[in-house]
């Protein structure tokens, strides 16, 4: 992967991490269209990740921040609830990585079909929030284990992180608003703790190191941060005050496109 090219992909990763059209999915697409097909694919997709989150927290500081000092005061209020529920819905994708975690790897080298299909899938999703009306419900525990479920489906490259969880909350009737920000603020620490471990095995590891190109690696990183910063707060926006349905129709249409062109 050379620097020009993981700028490219560092840049639609934090373009498309928060609209739900999925970020992975879009970055296995550049990979396979650029040609990069690499054993390092998923570090790098883990990287970037990693990246969009950091702009995620300078983002969303305020509410961390506040979150942790309500934490602090040990008592069961609001903000620890929430706290809670994000944990709770971590357990579902902590699960799938410990057990599956070979089996995830394999989902990225290439597999455009796939995205194909799993676009279909967060189309489908999106859509039907389409019907779901006006809820004006929060994340109960029970619904942020269900939506945790969502974000654990979310791994294969093609579906949705934030298009997943955001249309769970919706169905399962909570107000778009309090889902966009669960769903945001959900996937920090799995995130962040993938990256971390991601990064330690990396400088660990020898034979990783023979093939990854650290200074990529890197490039790749600074772009999603960059265009994950600049493209946050106006894509929760979109997230929260747009129509879904829109995003279906683009995914539904690259999906398509991937078809073609593959048969091509």
């Amino acid at each position: 992967m050379t620097i020009t090219e993981a700028l490219i992909l560092g840049v639609v990763q934090g373009l498309t991490e928060f609209l739900p059209v999925s970020s992975s999915g879009h970055i296995e697409l550049g990979a396979y269209f650029l040609n990069v097909q690499s054993p390092d694919n998923l570090l790098f997709s883990i990287i970037v990740h990693g990246a969009t989150a950091l702009s995620t927290v300078v983002v969303f500081r305020k509410d961390i921040l506040k979150l942790l000092m309500e934490l602090l005061k040990f008592e069961w209020n609001e903000s620890t609830q929430f706290i809670f529920k994000i944990v709770l819905s971590m357990v579902p994708v902590g699960v799938i990585a410990i057990l599956f975690e070979d089996s995830i790897e394999a989902l990225f080298t290439g597999q455009v079909l796939l995205v194909a299909a799993m676009l279909v899938v967060t189309g489908t999703l999106l859509l039907l929030t389409w019907f779901s009306g006006v809820k004006e419900k929060g994340v109960s525990f029970g619904k942020a284990f269900v939506i945790g479920i969502a974000q654990a489906v979310a791994i294969f490259p093609g579906i949705s992180r934030s298009g997943s969880t955001i249309a769970t909350a919706l169905l399962l009737g909570v107000n778009k608003a309090e889902a966009a920000r669960f769903s945001f603020l959900m996937v920090l620490p799995p995130i962040l703790g993938a990256t971390l471990l991601k990064t330690i095995e990396y400088f660990r590891a020898p034979e990783l190191s023979a093939h990854v190109n650290s200074t990529s690696l890197m490039a790749g990183f600074v772009a999603a941060f960059i265009a994950g910063l600049l493209a946050c707060q106006w894509m929760i926006n979109i997230v929260k005050k747009g129509k879904l349905i829109y995003f279906a129709i683009y995914c539904f249409i690259v999906s398509g496109l991937v078809l073609i062109m593959t048969l091509l």
